[in-house]
């Protein structure tokens, strides 16, 4: 007698887990439907994917972050910079500066490498991403709010320089080059 009430119980249970048909259909024709998109509200020729978005990359900017430790493991994010097609500019905020005045330092570029020092010792260095036109080379250095230097280095590239993607490309040997 128990199975016998039991029976219509458990089949309303397995019944309850399986996926309405009506369901798998409507999954179907959603993945159907998002392959492909309607843009001719947008007015969009073939001919408009062919043109250049500006002429020559005059006006295109890139952007990121990179470390400033020779260590792999270590992402500081101490390097900030900016591309343009013809100039970089690179904010260093180096963590082993912390608590160097800022009037005791100076940066050295030359069109491979550039060298912080502090009281006239070398104490971070690295090579760049690209050849630079040192004499191009503007330099600023202020106290940070957290005692760590800000130094700004904007520096024109060296003509018929490509995009560096960055401004460091190797940082020197116990920072040192």
């Amino acid at each position: 007698m128990a199975a016998r009430l039991l029976a219509p119980l458990l089949l309303g249970v397995a019944t309850s887990f399986a996926p309405p048909q009506h369901a798998t259909r409507h999954t179907h024709a959603l993945r159907r439907a998002s392959s492909s998109v309607d843009v001719a509200d947008l007015g969009v020729t073939m001919e408009d994917l062919d043109k250049s978005l500006v002429e020559d990359g005059a006006s295109i900017v890139t952007e990121g972050y990179e470390s400033t430790s020779r260590e792999p493991t270590v992402a500081d994010d101490g390097c900030a910079w900016t591309e343009s097609k013809d100039s970089l500019e690179a904010v260093l905020t180096i963590p082993g500066l912390r608590g160097q005045p800022s009037g005791s330092l100076a940066v050295d570029v030359t069109p491979t490498t550039c060298t912080v020092s502090s009281f006239g010792f070398a104490v971070w260095s690295c090579v760049l991403r690209g050849r630079a036109d040192a004499e191009s080379a503007v330099v600023g250095i202020r106290d940070g709010d957290d005692l760590t230097p800000v130094i700004t280095v904007c520096v024109d590239k060296a003509p018929g320089s490509q995009r560096w993607g960055g401004f460091i490309a190797d940082i020197g040997e116990d920072s040192l080059l």
